[in-house]
């Protein structure tokens, strides 16, 4: 894998001094939530770069090996078997995205990390071990992956870290019981994860989006 993966960059404004990295689900790409970063209506004076990555093309087991692109392999649909390195080679993918924006002149307390589904987990998995105080977690539609290494490996930095949780009710591909207790888990480990559900299935839908919005114009706000 190269150093960064390639981008799809949107910006808000002029000079922007806050980023979103967000990061797509199984089988698509970068993208993916750019029509979404476009209709969210955030403040005019928050000037926001949107930073959406490809994932790597690797062989996805639940697709009978099929090659796409996917930030870790998936063995089964329930989570009991993950793939350590894959999701941990995906983490290295983000912190070198976040350093980057480091270097374009934005601070880490202005940086959300964001996904979808495994893109999700990614963000989940990067942000809460990231030794730099962030702006946010942005966790749709997704899950808690290596929970039983979080607690020895976490940063304090981000123990108070911002974090939306925002899932299906009707989610046939990740239920929204393993959501919710991806969400306990954090609880149990002092994290105070914002909870938003919605009568979909493994989507995005116009309240959540709003919802989206104001999370993320609060966690943002100059």
């Amino acid at each position: 894998m190269s150093s960064f993966p390639e981008t799809i960059e949107l910006e808000t404004g002029p000079h922007p001094d806050a980023a979103v990295i967000w990061l797509h689900g199984l089988g698509a790409d970068g993208s993916d939530f750019v029509p979404v970063a476009q209709v969210l209506g955030l403040p005019p004076g928050l000037h926001v770069r949107f930073v959406f990555p490809h994932a790597p093309e690797r062989p996805v087991t639940i697709n009978m090996g099929m090659r796409m692109r996917a930030w870790y392999d998936i063995v089964e649909l329930g989570g009991a078997q993950q793939d350590e390195e894959g999701i941990r080679a995906s983490q290295a993918l983000l912190e070198a995205l976040v350093a980057r924006e480091r270097t374009r002149g934005i601070e880490a307390r202005r940086i959300v990390l964001a996904g979808f589904s495994q893109g999700g987990a990614i963000a989940l998995q990067t942000g809460l071990r990231h030794d730099e105080r962030l702006a946010g977690i942005l966790a749709l539609s997704t899950w808690l992956p290596l929970a039983h290494t979080l607690a020895a490996e976490r940063h304090a930095m981000n123990a108070d870290v911002p974090i939306l949780l925002a899932h299906g009710e009707e989610d046939a591909m990740v239920g929204i019981e393993r959501a919710a207790a991806s969400r306990r888990a954090l609880e149990a480990l002092g994290y105070a994860p914002a909870w938003h559900t919605y009568p979909m299935g493994h989507e995005v839908c116009p309240e959540e989006i709003a919802d989206i919005a104001s999370w993320l114009a609060g966690v943002l706000r100059p």
